[in-house]
């Protein structure tokens, strides 16, 4: 089996194996009607023309030629190749639904034996089959093209042959219309069609309101598929607390994407990896960057990227990332990737060739996918995955400082509808050395619940005082874990994501912490 890729589109790929004479073609795609049209099309190129037949169970052969006149409708899989072997003439024969007879020894033995005879002929036959999984016995006698998500260039012509089908107009600006098609991207054709049809019927007509309506069909869609789960870009860079270094670093690359950045010469970033102490933020700081960029948010869930059958955790892991470089512009997020990337020994080296096939993909793909990974233990790293050439930057982010702190107060409290100028900021920051934005959030929680349960009394200082008095912070309980982590950072291996002024209580890489007050001891 030979896998054909490179970077041609598939009519030209099936073009070029169509005039090599290739006698046995598997698509591999789950669009078997937008596969025929593409075989037509190819067919209709030839001079002459090269007739264009097609099988299946139900139907037998349709198309001038085959079939008929002999008597036989030839639903028969043994029967339809003989058919085939019958005649000199010069076709592209599609067999549809053949990879439900794989198992059959009889078929797949006859398919092999006419796949090397029809050699040098110009028959071609061409499997459409949703599944990757061909037969040991005809591998080496096929070339298997995967067939990719619809281009932006397909969507859009898809639109247009369903607005003048339905004779209806459309009132979306340029603008609009690009993100409409782009909103569409990672769809099958027909599915990008229904969601089209659908918008002209809830509107009666196309304008830039469908675009999010497009954006929500296709995160329902995503969420169907194995691996790739999708996130509304809604987090905001005011909504995360401190990490101005990262922040300013992202936002010298937020026209990295645009037309006038390719013009210019620059490269598309390739990603950043965010390593650091659990709590300060890694998985909020992927959905700010989504934010920022306006930019969709897929997550990789690699633990679903494994299969029970041979070869298909590495098929998940194919398609999850090409659906991934379909929808680019986008950003891929890799959470806790020391998980993902755990090597069982048990598993006859699986994880390692997906692992092996993500790293590839991260070093050479040229598609404008930013991958976003995030890491709390950075022993269980692989060194080959943090080099330079797979992440832009490596980024630490580390236990927030005064100021920081401050910030992070200021954002929980306006996120639960309250006044950070009713509260002593600066005596909650100081209060709360050691404490990652994560205990923070949940000390102003715990602040509301007392309240709340006090006849739902206003929440004051005292009470986010008391919380903070009440919480061990992972600074503490987890002490030579974290002292450990800041180490990697003090060694240089990373960029702060914080500026350099000294977080409060750090003295030559260990942890100094002020002892925290209840309320009736301040």
């Amino acid at each position: 089996m030979s896998p054909v890729g490179g970077e041609q589109d598939i009519p030209s790929q099936i073009d070029l194996c169509l005039r090599a004479r290739i006698t046995l073609l598997i698509l591999h795609t789950a669009e078997e009607e937008r596969a025929m049209r593409m075989l037509q099309d190819v067919c209709s190129r030839f001079s002459p023309k090269r007739p264009f037949l097609a099988w299946d169970i139900a139907e037998g052969f349709s198309g001038a030629g085959y079939g008929a006149g002999r008597g036989s409708p030839a639903r028969d899989p043994l029967v339809a190749l003989e058919e085939i072997e019958k005649t000199d003439e010069a076709a592209v024969i599609v067999l549809k639904d053949f990879h439900e007879f794989w198992g059959n020894p009889g078929v797949k033995r006859r398919l092999r034996n006419l796949a090397q005879k029809l050699r040098f002929t110009r028959r071609t036959m061409v499997v459409v089959t949703p599944s990757l999984k061909v037969p040991d016995e005809i591998r080496d006698d096929a070339v298997v093209l995967h067939v990719p998500p619809p281009s932006a260039r397909e969507l859009e012509q898809e639109l247009d042959r369903l607005l003048r089908g339905s004779g209806v107009g459309d009132s979306l600006t340029p603008l609009g219309r690009e993100k409409l098609i782009q909103a569409a991207l990672g769809m099958s054709l027909n599915q990008a069609c229904r969601s089209f049809a659908k918008a002209i019927v809830r509107h009666g007509r196309l304008d830039d309101r469908d675009i999010d309506a497009v954006v929500s069909e296709k995160k329902d869609i995503l969420s169907q598929s194995e691996a790739l789960e999708f996130y509304s870009a809604t987090e905001a860079a005011e909504n995360v607390g401190g990490l101005a270094v990262l922040k300013e670093w992202l936002r010298l690359r937020e026209r990295a994407f645009s037309r006038e950045a390719r013009e210019y010469g620059l490269p598309s970033p390739k990603g950043i990896a965010l390593i650091g102490i659990p709590g300060t933020g890694k998985s909020l700081t992927a959905k700010m960057i989504a934010g920022m960029w306006r930019l969709p948010l897929l997550r990789l869930d690699v633990g679903a990227l494994f299969g029970s059958y041979v070869g298909e955790s590495e098929e998940r892991t194919r398609r999850a990332l090409a659906l991934a470089e379909t929808i680019s512009p986008c950003i891929l997020w890799i959470d806790e990737m020391e998980k993902a990337f755990s090597f069982g020994n048990g598993d006859s080296g699986t994880s390692q060739r997906v692992f092996a096939s993500i790293l590839t993909w991260m070093q050479d793909k040229t598609s404008p996918c930013f991958v976003v990974a995030t890491a709390n233990d950075i022993s269980a790293l692989p060194p080959e995955l943090l080099r330079k050439g797979r992440f832009d930057e490596v980024f630490f982010l580390d236990l927030p400082s005064v100021a920081e702190r401050r910030e992070i107060f200021s954002v929980h409290l306006r996120r639960r509808g309250l006044l950070p100028d009713d509260f002593d900021l600066d005596h909650l920051a100081r209060a709360s050395d050691g404490y990652v934005g994560a205990e923070i959030e949940q000390t102003v929680i715990d602040a509301m619940y007392h309240a709340f349960n006090q006849e739902m009394r206003r929440v004051c200082t005292g009470d986010i005082l008391a919380a903070l008095g009440a919480q061990v912070p992972l600074s503490i309980s987890q002490k030579e874990i974290i002292g450990g982590l800041r180490q990697w950072l003090t060694e240089g291996r990373a960029l702060s994501a914080s500026p350099p002024s000294s977080p409060a209580g750090v003295l030559g890489g260990s942890i100094c912490l002020e002892p925290v007050l209840s309320p009736g001891e301040r």
